[in-house]
């Protein structure tokens, strides 16, 4: 059973982890069991736990000490056997000093560690981790989108990530607003990443293009296209004259 602490009000979570009679609070129209005792024999899963209130961290180590659980308006406890597995997007020693998460509760949970690097450490993920993304979505909606192209799988692993892989999910939900019939290359991405991604090509044409897509931006203001490329004017005009592009924008090379 998983719970996502960040994604419920104090009151609301604790009626999901902990169960609550009927007529335990106002809308309390039915018995629920509760997360903790639906997981019973089991796991339970705690995402984002930094997010839990203190007072619903109190009632959790009553559980995982006790080994049993009071629905909400009950007046006995129920006996539990589970396994818990906590996960948390800010380092818990941070919540300790500022007094936001309970030391007790941190080291009845700190048993067993695992640390998941950022996604720019193991870059190596990506690709299985976007063939699952394309694979999911691919039957969610019925299609038959490709992986990504050599060119933009380059990109991919060029990009740090700092979104971790809900920023690479991102990304995949976004191609599927309009899906491509085949491989996912850098113009099936929307503007906002199809700019971001174009700043990492490697290809023959790469540095044209990106000069290209700058000088459109800036309205072929060469000043203000050479601040963004971290050039020098000169370099910039080195660089017109290399690809033979013309100062005027009336006047462009055929480029893909």
């Amino acid at each position: 059973m998983a719970i996502n602490c960040a994604a419920l009000p104090d009151g609301l979570i604790e009626a999901e982890l902990f169960g609550h009679e009927r007529g335990a609070f106002t809308g309390a129209i039915g018995t629920s069991k509760g997360h903790i005792v639906q997981a019973n024999g089991g796991t339970l899963f705690l995402d984002e736990i930094g997010e839990m209130s203190p007072h619903t961290q109190v009632k959790l180590l009553r559980v995982l000490e006790a080994r049993e659980v009071t629905p909400i308006g009950a007046t006995r406890p129920l006996p539990v056997d589970i396994r818990v597995i906590a996960a948390t997007n800010q380092p818990l020693e941070r919540l300790l000093v500022k007094k936001k998460f309970r030391i007790d509760l941190y080291y009845r949970l700190n048993v067993v560690r695992l640390e998941l690097p950022p996604l720019k450490d193991r870059k190596e993920d990506i690709p299985l981790l976007l063939s699952q993304a394309i694979k999911e979505m691919n039957q969610r909606d019925h299609c038959s989108v490709g992986a990504p192209d050599n060119e933009l799988m380059e990109c991919l692993l060029a990009h740090d990530w700092p979104g971790n892989v809900r920023e690479l999910r991102n990304l995949v939900e976004a191609v599927f607003i309009d899906p491509p019939p085949g491989r996912i290359g850098l113009h099936d991405l929307p503007p906002v990443f199809r700019e971001l991604f174009c700043s990492y090509r490697t290809g023959p044409n790469a540095e044209m293009e990106r000069m290209l897509d700058i000088l459109k931006e800036t309205n072929w203001n060469k000043a203000e296209a050479a601040k963004q490329l971290n050039w020098s004017r000169m370099t910039l005009y080195r660089k017109l004259a290399k690809y033979q592009i013309d100062r005027s924008p009336t006047s462009l090379p055929h480029h893909r």
